[in-house]
This record gives structure tokens, sequence and C-alpha cells, in this order.
């Protein structure tokens, strides 16, 4: 087998030579393709299924579409949902948005996409922190439910941190809706270790399923405190913004264009490669456009080798400080 793997490119018209495609993928994310045809186009088959596990057991792929600024002008409607499908086709089947992302809009674009695609697609929205008290997660999530035009999501989570004396309450709202099914699951985002901790002393805490915060080669700061602890309670970590954000994005980087050329793929691919790289982060990078998407998935085929990590290192330390 090839020591390096095959670009998307590379792979796609090796498949096409056999007479193979590559399907959409289901929620949990696996590629379905027959040992012999793996053997055939030379790619790994842990690089071809790669996914992240969630504490229930579910497994769902590590690369999945962020949503934030979609249905808000950036990019013709159209154009946004035909990336987001594109990215579908390309096993990046997590769809992230929230409920305040455009004041709707997102969710509401989102809903094209569902149509006739729902049990393909983990869906993931995100409550407020001033909707958490008395029934306002159940009318979040109702008014989400609405806006997608489906009955359930497959994770929910508290958008911000909320005073740990709320925890009780939130945690109560959040089972209640998995008992209705309303929810398959439910989560946190930009939690501090110290706020976990404290989640996890609340009756049924622990049924959090991932923590969705900031991660990129531009910002490491998880990785002091945050990341080893949720590897040490066996929970996920959500990476949003893994290409560095609107204002600190990585993919003009040169050492990054290098690496790039050597794997026959995007910079944004290899910066994705490394967010995915040790098997517990999902990351959820946004593009509006299909070219984009296309770019960002060839990092589920991107196997980074040990010289690459230490490159990546050198040019984009760990930070001092704690997080």
């Amino acid at each position: 087998m090839n020591a390096r793997l095959l670009s998307r490119r590379q792979f796609n018209t090796r498949c096409a030579g056999l007479g193979l495609s590559l399907p959409i993928l289901g929620a949990a994310g696996a590629l379905q393709l027959s040992a012999p045809a793996l053997a055939a186009t030379g790619a790994a088959t842990d690089a071809l299924r790669r996914t992240v596990r969630l504490p229930d057991g579910t497994a769902v792929t590590a690369l999945g579409q962020g949503c934030w600024h979609l249905g808000q002008g950036r990019h013709p409607e159209s154009v946004e949902e035909d990336a987001l499908r594109t990215g579908l086709s390309l096993g990046m089947t997590l769809i992230d948005t929230s409920g305040n992302y455009g004041s709707g809009r997102s969710e509401q674009l989102i809903s094209h996409v569902l149509a006739g695609a729902r049990e393909r697609i983990f869906l993931v929205s995100k409550v407020e922190g001033d909707e958490v008290s008395g029934d306002g997660i159940a009318r979040a999530c109702a008014a989400s439910l609405g806006r997608l035009g489906t009955d359930y999501l497959d994770l929910y989570l508290l958008h911000w941190p909320v005073s740990s004396s709320q925890f009780p309450g939130v945690v109560t709202a959040f089972e209640q809706l998995r008992a209705a099914r309303k929810i398959r699951a439910w989560g946190v985002s930009n939690f501090n270790v110290s706020q976990m901790e404290d989640l996890f002393r609340v009756p049924d805490g622990r049924r959090c399923a991932t923590n969705q915060v900031a991660y990129s080669l531009h910002n490491r700061r998880i990785e002091r405190e945050l990341l080893p602890w949720c590897k040490q309670h066996d929970m996920p970590v959500m990476a949003y913004s893994p290409l560095g954000g609107d204002h600190n994005l990585v993919v003009g980087d040169h050492t990054l264009g290098e690496l790039g050329a050597a794997h026959g793929c995007s910079a944004a691919a290899i910066a994705l490669a490394w967010v995915i790289r040790g098997g517990n982060v999902i990351a959820i990078p946004e593009s509006g456009s299909p070219e984009h998407v296309k770019e960002n998935a060839a990092a589920l085929s991107v196997s980074l080798t040990p010289q690459d990590l230490q490159t990546l290192e050198a040019a984009f330390p760990q930070p001092s400080t704690a997080s």
C-alpha cells in the first residue's frame, strides 16, 4: 500500500476508473466501500472511515459543516444549499446550526437541504443562555424544529454557559426533550473545565455528549486543560472555527500551503486534518461554496506524518497559558 494517501482528486479519478463512486454517508458517517475497492485505490480504510464516537456509542463524521453565516446573504441561497449537499456527498454529514444564527435564517436554509435527506444527516442546533428559564428550552427547541422542518434533533447544545446554579434545570429540560424524542442527545458549548465539573455533579449531567469550543492551529488554548479533561471523561470535543475564524484564518499560511502541495490538497485540508488528528475532535468548518467544501472534505483522506506534525508544531506552537 502507498505510504502517502491519495489526494481527493487522485482518489476520485481512480474510483471513476474502477466504476466506483462515493455515496452520501449515513449519520454514523462511515464510507461504504468494499475491501477490494479500497485495495484497488490504495487508500487506507481507517482514513476513509474517520469517525468520532459520542459517549452513547453513536458514531459521527469527524468533519462536519458549520452554518453560522448561511442564509444571511453572503452567497446566493441556492449556492449555499448546493455547498451543503456537496459536503453531504463527500462524507460531511454532520450539520451544525443554532436558533440565533441570522435570527433563524440559517435553520430555514438548512430545511431545504434536509428535505428527502434527513436520515442521512446528524443535525445539531443550539439554545441560548437567556432562554433557559422556565420552559424556555422546550420552546426554543420547538421553534428550531419548526424552522428546520423536522421532528427531532440529533444533538441540542447550550450555546453559552449560564450560572452553575441553573445547571440542574438545564439538564432536566434537556432530559425531558430526550424522553419526548425531540432530541437524541444534548451537550454544551464554550464551557471551561470548572464548568464541566460542575455540570457533571448534577444528576444526569454526565449524559453531556460534547463540548463545542473554538479550536484551530491559531487557537490551541484548550490543549492545556479542557481537551485532556474531555479525553479523560471519554467525551469528544466539537471544534468551531477550525480554520481560525473570520479574522484569523490559517489558510494563507506558507507552511500549510507547502504541506498541502506535498499531500495534493489545499492548505485548509491540512489545517482540518490537524484538528481531527487525534480521533476525539469533530471539526465543523463553515463554507458557503461547493468549491471550498470540496477542499475541506479532502481532510478526511489526509494522513499527516510525524514529520508533518512536527512541522506544524514549530509553525504554530502551543500557547503557554492554560484554558
